[in-house]
């Protein structure tokens, strides 16, 4: 596993559970307005986190932790990803996997061997804007596949970072019907920080909570539980 970083604990970022988080490197999307800019675009001479102290601190937190969350970069891009699931696992913590849904067959697998408990996906816009939005090729097969694969499981959650620009109202309405009848959409609010892969993205302010409000409005009538973030 390229493991890049280590938040030890988190109380936002595995619903109702206290979590620590497992950043992975390298990402097939280069989304200009990511904030893990460090993580998508490394240089895979940089020194990156051994398993070994991964699991050395785990080890230590078993009765302070419910879960830990895999995020990126792609966890999915990581071959052996199964392998570094189940060895948490059989730690006795929960597992939450952030994903942009490109490797549905990885899903699968991690699905059928019960290596995941909860999944977030993120729905970068409508299949329109997909390619232009993360700056790369994408295979929308794969994408729908993902999103199928995903409302079949217990529990999960997709969401859509409203970048200003970007995406508008007209792309919530669009993205909640490829997602009718899931059970949670969340709609994240874009925060701009000091490092992201483009630098344009310093400069443009968020929508307001109002504007925020009204797309999740437009989302409720096609998945029951719309939230801003």
């Amino acid at each position: 596993m390229l493991i890049g970083g280590l938040q030890k604990v988190s109380l936002i970022d595995y619903p109702d559970k206290i979590c620590a988080i497992i950043f992975t490197k390298g990402c097939n999307f280069k989304c200009g307005f990511c904030h893990n800019s460090g993580l998508v675009l490394f240089d895979k001479q940089q020194s990156t986190i051994k398993e070994e102290k991964i699991f050395e601190f785990l080890e230590k937190r078993k009765k302070r932790l419910d879960g830990i969350c895999i995020t990126g970069g792609e966890p999915t891009l990581q071959k052996d990803l199964p392998e570094f699931l189940n060895k948490i696992k059989k730690m006795g913590f929960l597992i939450k996997l952030d994903t942009n849904g490109t490797n549905p067959e990885m899903l699968k697998k991690i699905i059928k061997k019960k290596l995941v408990d909860y999944i977030a996906m993120d729905i970068k816009a409508p299949f329109s804007k997909y390619e232009n939005i993360t700056g790369a090729k994408v295979d929308l097969n794969k994408t729908k596949q993902s999103i199928k694969i995903i409302m079949n499981f217990s529990d999960y959650e997709f969401r859509t970072t409203i970048v200003p620009n970007l995406i508008k109202e007209e792309d919530i309405v669009f993205i909640a019907k490829q997602i009718q009848g899931a059970k949670k959409y969340f709609l994240q609010q874009f925060v701009f920080k000091e490092k992201m892969i483009d630098e344009k993205y310093k400069k443009i302010k968020p929508y307001s909570k109002e504007i925020l409000e009204k797309m999740c409005n437009k989302a409720k009538k096609y998945i029951k539980i719309v939230e801003n973030r």
